[in-house]
């Protein structure tokens, strides 16, 4: 579980393919010595587990399914990567709860400045778009950000001045592909595809949360008790 709030921007310093999966090593600024092999760290919103480190740098591993469903397979070095470790119980939640678990992979479709600010349009990945509600919370590259506005599948959020000098959303031009995380509550009610193929009824707005009324699900409800939830992710942290 993560807050969206980004702690360091790392860099990656190493690429390559393995008899397992594709390694990556992340130079960081985290204190290594309290960051545990197993640990789960938020890589630009995706949550990947610490597989090995050394002096200012730690390792992960990246599965086929992972590649294909974010852009990591993009990742060469020299990137830039915003990072979080997971939120612990007690800690500050600064942002909103993020699973770490990529919904999709968006498109920046403009970026303009508007005083110090900058309002970023994104094209949203279909039918993740049914799920991003005005007002409402997303995560973008692994920054917590309020939704302004929503269009059919596009949305835009506004970024202030420290937002984008501090996180690697500085860079984004129009064409720039980014991870989206959607608000958690939201898809977490329904599920993609079984919303999509089997949801009837009708749906109403209340506040940031869709509650939906009058609907039947097709098959058996398969939504879990929060609390029968584990607090684990990749290795440990992250309930989607």
């Amino acid at each position: 579980m993560f807050t969206g709030i980004v702690t360091d921007v790392g860099r990656v310093r190493a690429v390559r393919d393995t008899n397992r999966d594709r390694r990556f090593e992340i130079e960081t600024a985290f204190d290594l010595a309290t960051l545990e092999i197993g640990a789960s760290v938020s890589h630009a919103g995706c949550c990947l587990t610490v597989v090995d480190k050394g002096e200012g740098w730690f390792a992960v591993e990246v599965s086929g399914e992972t590649l294909s469903a974010t852009t990591l397979a993009d990742w060469s070095q020299g990137r830039r990567v915003n990072l979080e470790r997971a939120a612990r119980v007690g800690d500050e939640l600064g942002g909103h709860i993020v699973s770490g678990h990529v919904d999709g992979v968006g498109e920046v479709v403009s970026v303009q400045a508007e005083g110090g600010s900058h309002r970023v349009r994104v094209r949203a990945p279909r039918p993740l778009h049914r799920f991003i509600a005005p007002k409402g919370s997303i995560t973008v590259e692994g920054v917590s950000l309020t939704v302004n506005e929503v269009e059919d599948d596009i949305f835009d959020v506004n970024l202030i001045p420290h937002t984008w000098e501090v996180t690697t959303l500085g860079s984004l031009a129009a064409g720039s592909r980014v991870r989206v995380i959607a608000e958690i509550s939201i898809p977490q009610a329904a599920g993609h595809a079984r919303y999509a193929s089997c949801l009837h009824g009708k749906a109403a707005f209340s506040g940031r949360v869709k509650i939906l009324t009058n609907a039947t699900i097709c098959g058996p409800p398969r939504l879990s008790a929060p609390s029968q939830k584990p607090l684990a992710g990749t290795s440990g942290v992250s309930a989607y």
